[in-house]
């Protein structure tokens, strides 16, 4: 039996982002009759069960670290299941089948299938602390912005280092009750907001880019999610810091008997340690960067992009199936 590599170590891995793209076209294939019909659950269920169907022709020894695990009291992909063909790299495996059940449910754009891999160990452990302050935007951010500084602050300093009036400055934020003040704030400041419905890893990655409508992703959403997008933040040259939110005491309580420091910021190579890792998704609705999956012809389009940071490759995947064969 030979002793498990790394990715870094592990030659065809330039070959392992495609072989990824499968399960997450496969994920968003599934979903897609399941779309604007009110039921998440189904939807879900689809998507998970062809992404796990998939992932299991994927060469590699993976350990899925981020999976719909305890927060979604899920049967499959869940946390520490074992994926891949059990050949190549030992590595951590992060899942979201579908990011954003109920813009999917209710037909709504922003819906992505999405996975990230990672050299093993590499990937965090949130230690069930489910939730996290998130403040991500792209390469123009770094060594400007900071989460421990308020929201006015960044929005100004952003701006000035993008040459553009506050004004023109943009601010992805979940919709919650708990963003209130946040929103307000950002208004006061002169920026302007683009509520999400759902879709924190596409809010992410959309402040990421350098071609995006959005300069900045605050707030606090999932922590799975904030781990998933540094991958893609890694590749894009971008800035995600975090700070780890309880929901509860207990939930505190429990962060703190496992060694985490509440008050540290952390950031992408916190979040994820190695360079070696990838971002895969796969547009179920229209996101900005990907296009939902759509009948074109006698053919399915599906449309991804694949990231890898080490490289700092972004490539975009357009993919016709005959659904009549697809398999």
């Amino acid at each position: 039996m030979t002793e498990p590599v790394s990715l870094g170590e592990w030659q065809p891995d330039r070959n392992l982002a495609m072989e990824l793209v499968r399960a997450t076209e496969a994920a968003a294939m599934r979903s897609t009759p399941w779309i604007g019909r009110g039921d998440k659950l189904a939807a879900d269920g689809a998507a998970v069960d062809a992404m796990r169907r998939f992932l299991s022709t994927v060469n590699m020894r993976g350990t899925v670290v981020i999976g719909e695990g305890e927060k979604d009291d899920a049967p499959w992909l869940y946390n520490g299941e074992v994926v891949g063909n059990g050949e190549g790299a030992e590595c951590d495996v992060a899942v979201d089948p579908i990011d954003g059940t109920r813009l999917t449910a209710e037909g709504r754009p922003g819906a992505l299938s999405v996975i990230a891999v990672a050299d093993r160990g590499s990937m965090y452990d949130p230690s069930a602390v489910f939730y996290m302050d998130k403040l991500v935007c792209g390469p123009v951010g770094v060594g400007v912005v900071d989460i421990r500084r308020p929201i006015g602050e960044n929005i100004r300093a952003l701006a000035r280092a993008k040459r553009v009036d506050v004004s023109d400055i943009r601010v992805a934020v979940l919709d919650r009750p708990r963003h209130e003040q946040l929103i307000a704030d950002i208004r006061a400041a002169g920026a302007g907001t683009r509520l999400l419905m759902d879709g924190d890893v596409a809010g992410g990655v959309n402040a990421a880019r350098w071609d995006s409508n959005i300069d900045l992703c605050v707030g606090i959403g999932g922590t799975p999610e904030g781990i998933i997008t540094a991958c893609a933040v890694k590749a894009l040259g971008g800035v995600i810091q975090g700070r780890l939110w309880p929901k509860d005491d207990e939930e505190r309580q429990r962060a703190i008997d496992a060694g985490h420091d509440l008050d540290r910021v952390l950031e992408a190579n916190d979040l994820v340690a190695s360079d070696n890792c990838y971002f895969v998704a796969t547009g179920i609705t229209d996101a900005e960067f990907v296009d939902g999956v759509k009948r074109n012809g006698p053919f399915v389009r599906a449309e991804s992009i694949v990231m890898r940071a080490h490289s700092g490759t972004i490539r975009h995947v357009t993919s016709d199936m005959d659904p009549n064969r697809w398999s």
